[in-house]
């Protein structure tokens, strides 16, 4: 599958996802995307590659270890790495192509905002999911 960010600069490619597509709630995360909640996914560094535009990456250290890499021309919020871990976390909506998977549940709903409805019967946790 392959993915971009809004002005096409960069462009990446996922051989696969490793992980289920989640709905991350948490307060940096909603900053980070100025949205409601990011939708993720984590990918094997090993099933990710850049295809072009590398050298347009900024980063910034969120928290202690956790690096958000994203575009410096558009702003493009692409992926996120913990230093130690082999597993990159996508943001699935900067694919152009379709997963072929959807969200399966919610985490850090301790931090969702109080003025969107979820009315979806997807399961939620209070902050990780279990077994994390």
């Amino acid at each position: 599958m392959k993915g971009s960010c809004l002005c096409g600069e960069i462009e990446y490619e996922v051989s696969e996802l490793d992980s289920p597509i989640q709905h991350c709630c948490c307060i940096t995360c909603r900053k980070a995307h100025a949205s409601a909640f990011n939708t993720a996914s984590g990918v094997q560094s090993s099933n990710f590659r850049w295809l072009k535009g590398e050298s347009l990456l900024s980063k910034f250290e969120s928290s202690p270890g956790k690096i958000r890499y994203f575009c410096s021309m558009c702003g493009t919020h692409l992926i996120k790495s913990k230093e130690g871990s082999p597993v990159l976390v996508l943001r699935v909506a900067t694919l152009d192509e379709d997963p072929g998977k959807i969200p399966e549940f919610r985490i850090w709903s301790s931090h969702e905002v109080p003025w969107l409805n979820y009315t979806s019967a997807m399961p939620t946790y209070d902050e990780w999911e279990p077994g994390r």
